[in-house]
């Protein structure tokens, strides 16, 4: 077979195997180019899937990222306030121990100042009372020389003064005293002072108290010892010592039974007696009342009288400064005018 350009003769088998060659090859070819266009689309699917799947994980990654990052910074704030919460609660914890320990301080002062008040409290009436009880000693030795003043004995804690009433030489009888000055009256002072006064054998027993009990207004007798006010004392203890001196004539007296000496007794014991001295006292009080009220206003009376002899010396010297300014050193002296009183006076007139 001749070619029609060439002019070339060739087998017609090898024209027609060359032609399939070429379409074989041509067809290869676009098999191959649609094969790699395939292979190229389905890996750029394959890679944007990829892409696609690692965006995703990346998002993904990127979410829990951020969700530990929210929680780290959450778990940090919780711990930032954990610690502040902590540090606030130990510093209110510290200033309330501080305030306790203050009030603790306080309290402790407090208790030390009443304890030291209360000694001195203690002190001071312990001052008081011995002051009443010398006071009150002083004037029965003075009233009742004859009388015998001696110690308490040991073990006997309720008397203060141990009186021993002398008649005619001999001692008749004895009275316990106690002082009591303080505010407000115990029943339990009449059993320990009975107590005591039955252990030394005394005859009669006194309680002197600035406080006595709501019923009694003077001086009275309560289960066996005799309750008085200081003011009372003297006036009492004469009636005590008139009781028992007069017991004691009674029960040496053979004339009289012991029928008529209890009853003598009883009489001195009893409510008739008690009114008759009872009237005494008021009457000695209402005196010693009018005195004082006599002496108060003597005692006004008299300022007033010297308010008014001053002044009329007073403008006396004025009158005299007034002429010796004038006159001068020839204004004679006058006996009982004071010059250096002038002087002062013509100081302040200049």
């Amino acid at each position: 077979m001749v070619c029609p350009k060439c002019k070339k003769e060739f087998e017609i088998t090898e024209a027609i195997s060359h032609k399939m060659r070429e379409d074989v090859l041509a067809k290869a070819n676009i098999d191959h180019k649609e094969e790699l266009a395939k292979i190229k689309a389905e890996t750029e699917k394959r890679l944007k899937e990829e892409s696609l799947k690692g965006l995703q994980r990346a998002n993904e990654e990127k979410e829990k990222l951020e969700e530990k990052l929210l929680k780290g910074e959450k778990e940090r704030k919780e711990f930032e306030k954990k610690v502040r919460d902590e540090a606030l609660k130990k510093a209110e914890d510290e200033q309330r121990f501080k305030l306790k320990e203050k009030d603790l301080h306080i309290e402790e002062l407090r208790k030390v100042n009443e304890d030291f008040k209360r000694k001195l409290e203690q002190g001071s009436q312990q001052r008081q009372g011995e002051a009443m009880e010398l006071e009150l000693e002083e004037s029965l030795k003075l009233k009742f020389p004859n009388d015998e003043f001696v110690p308490i004995p040991k073990g006997i804690e309720g008397g203060d003064i141990w009186q021993k009433v002398i008649y005619q030489g001999r001692i008749v009888g004895s009275i316990l005293w106690e002082t009591k000055r303080t505010k407000a009256w115990q029943n339990i002072w009449i059993s320990k002072l009975k107590n005591d006064a039955s252990k030394i054998k005394s005859s009669e027993a006194i309680i002197v108290s600035q406080a006595v009990p709501s019923e009694i207004t003077n001086f009275d007798r309560k289960e066996g010892v005799w309750i008085t006010k200081y003011e009372h004392a003297i006036s009492v203890c004469r009636y005590v010592r008139y009781l028992i001196t007069n017991l004691t004539v009674i029960k040496s007296s053979s004339s009289h039974t012991r029928e008529d000496w209890g009853k003598i007794r009883d009489y001195f014991m009893g409510d008739t007696f008690k009114y008759i001295m009872q009237a005494h006292f008021d009457g000695v009080k209402t005196l010693r009342e009018i005195l004082d009220a006599e002496k108060k206003s003597s005692l006004l009376k008299w300022k007033r009288q010297e308010d008014q002899i001053e002044k009329l010396d007073s403008n006396n010297i004025n009158f005299y400064g007034d002429l010796k300014g004038i006159v001068g050193n020839s204004l004679p002296q006058i006996k009982g005018i004071d010059t250096t009183e002038l002087g002062l006076q013509a100081e302040n007139k200049t």
